[in-house]
């Protein structure tokens, strides 16, 4: 008898969320039948689930997301499902394809996609959607804030992955932003050296347009280093706030919920690891902010 303990949660909303662990006690059992036994889920809810990245296997040490659906547990296996109706439902808009190496490919970001999936899912990730529409394992490399939009690498085999993660750690990349700010900015090419975290952090900051009827400044930022939300808080320390930042940015401002945070990387250089060939990536004006 295969023994399971299993969290179920009915939101107000009649959305269903739940966890179920189930321990495997016999060998050559499927995944889908011992889910079925714990809750009240179709086969076609529960496969559509595991899908989008809500079945994971602990196997000895190790826990990694599960997709295989007929894959044969053995005894000693723990699957774990998370099912949350509400983040299966998400959608975010599509992610366009800039360049494939093969190794590795570097894509659009949009607005409101992750980097990173969760427990519950990852149908809503950068690498999730590499993965589908080329057909090759993907792996993360570095990450763009849900809110912002832009350039991101994505990695299609363990040798890409690692070497470009020395080229991130070693700030081996030219990396450039535009972001649109409150207030007239002027800078011509300001050098902000401002410690984020008591970690020393550098941004290059440069004027490009101002709108005097908003009082809006679309500003280039180059980034030395790579802190956590480094561009949104140097901006905010000199006083010039990221438009539609609502974390870091003035608290006096209200924003639409269509409104977005301004912050898009729209340039990428590197000397390719693998080939060693240099790679320039332009992001499309057509996907980059503007004042208009």
């Amino acid at each position: 008898m295969i023994e399971c303990s299993y969290y179920l949660f009915l939101q107000i909303t009649s959305l269903k969320k739940l966890e179920i662990s189930i321990p495997i006690e016999q060998s050559n059992t499927l995944p889908i039948p011992l889910i079925q036994d714990a809750c009240e889920l179709t086969t076609s809810q529960i496969k559509q689930a595991v899908d989008k990245g809500a079945l994971w296997l602990t196997r000895g040490k190790y826990t990694q997301r599960l997709r295989r659906v007929k894959k044969l547990l053995q005894i000693g296996d723990i699957i774990h499902f998370n099912y949350d109706e509400q983040v299966l439902s998400q959608q975010v808009p599509d992610a366009k394809l800039l360049l494939d190496k093969k190794d590795y490919s570097i894509w659009y970001k949009p607005y409101g996609m992750w980097s990173q999936g969760s427990k519950w899912s990852d149908h809503c990730t950068i690498a999730r959607v590499a993965e589908k529409t080329l057909q090759r394992n993907s792996f993360i490399i570095h990450r763009l804030d849900r809110a912002a939009s832009g350039i991101i690498v994505v990695g299609h085999s363990k040798k890409a992955t690692q070497a470009f993660g020395k080229l991130f750690e070693q700030h081996s990349l030219k990396k450039i932003y535009h972001i649109i700010v409150h207030g007239k900015y002027l800078g011509i090419k300001q050098d902000v050296k401002l410690d984020i975290d008591e970690k020393s952090a550098h941004s290059v900051f440069s004027h490009l347009a101002y709108d005097p009827v908003t009082d809006q400044t679309l500003v280039e930022v180059e980034i030395k280093t790579g802190r956590k939300h480094q561009i949104r808080k140097h901006a905010a320390l000199l006083g010039f706030p990221v438009f539609g930042d609502r974390l870091h940015g003035d608290t006096s401002k209200s924003y639409l919920e269509s409104e977005n945070l301004a912050l898009c990387a729209v340039e990428l250089s590197f000397t390719c690891p693998i080939s060693g060939e240099f790679i320039d990536v332009l992001l499309p004006a057509s996907l980059s902010p503007t004042l208009a």
